[in-house]
């Protein structure tokens, strides 16, 4: 599993330096000029990722006036959404955080929001900023234990799912995993079911046994986002946790796996973030995640 994990994390950074260099090559190869030449950086035209993200940050090019394009070659560029959303996604694993906290016009001890995505193995930080929750960084998981579905019982070496959240108390600055905090398995829900398990964590290093973890350097940049946000009054720090992105084709392909029930009840948290950009509240009534509007 873990060889299959670092070919993945190459395929990717390999897929990102090819995506980069047709970028340059296409701004290198036009010949036909503007009627004005471009000396701004050209932003992304698409309403799914952070409109602070330009061509100048993502490292591409600061367009200069020896450089032209015709109007119709950055029309179709704005246009080809899936693309640019290939080259933002690659972006926010690779970009400093600072570098993101200063286009977003975030800081440390903002209010957070964390996504893991197990399949993908995908950890997304959101940071809430002037009131909307913005996407701040990617980074990948480096190890997790077990197999797609919650954790059911001590010692099944099953990394958890479900709606989990970190307070001040669960911070372990003095983890023999160099960073740790405590996700807070079993909640109420496992609890419900008779679940059992303890100490699963975030931790550094990488190497899991029913945990996610992420190397020293990525729960460096974690930890202080979610430590300092917590310093800061934020309550809980909300980690929800998926077996993949839920997608109605990811749904449809699994609709046979015995968790597919779970997994639907966990869809509604999915649904509801996707659309109103804000971790919703949950709770759990008759052995049931009930999805309700998020706190501001």
């Amino acid at each position: 599993m873990r060889m299959t994990r670092a070919w993945l994390i190459l395929a990717d950074i390999l897929v990102t330096l090819l995506l980069l260099l047709s970028f340059i090559l296409f701004f290198l190869s036009s010949s036909q000029t503007l009627k004005k030449p471009l000396s701004k950086p050209i932003p992304l035209f698409f309403t799914h990722w952070d409109s602070n993200i330009t061509f100048e940050t993502l490292e591409v090019a600061s367009i200069k006036e020896d450089v032209t394009m015709t109007q119709e070659e950055l029309r179709k560029m704005a246009e080809d959404e899936s693309m640019v959303e290939e080259i933002v996604e690659s972006y926010l694993f690779t970009a400093p955080l600072s570098l993101r906290l200063h286009e977003l016009s975030g800081k440390l001890g903002n209010p957070v929001y964390i996504r893991i995505f197990k399949s993908e193995s995908l950890f997304e930080v959101w940071m809430r900023v002037n009131g909307e929750y913005k996407h701040l960084k990617n980074y990948f998981i480096c190890d997790y234990s077990g197999v797609l579905g919650p954790k059911e019982k001590e010692g099944d070496r099953q990394a958890p799912e479900g709606f989990y959240s970190v307070k001040k108390y669960q911070l372990n600055p003095n983890s023999k995993f160099h960073l740790s905090f405590n996700l807070g398995y079993p909640n109420i829900y496992d609890r419900a079911y008779k679940r059992t398990g303890s100490f699963l964590m975030v931790h550094g290093k990488c190497a899991s046994i029913g945990c996610y973890a992420m190397t020293d350097a990525k729960i460096e940049e974690i930890y202080a986002l979610v430590e300092e946000a917590l310093k800061k009054g934020q309550k809980a720090v909300p980690v929800h946790i998926f077996p993949f992105k839920m997608t109605e084709e990811n749904m449809a392909f699994y609709e046979d796996n015995k968790w597919y029930d779970f997994w639907q009840n966990l869809k509604e948290g999915y649904d509801y973030f996707e659309v109103e950009k804000n971790p919703p509240s949950i709770r759990v009534k008759n052995k049931t995640y009930v999805i309700s509007e998020g706190k501001q």
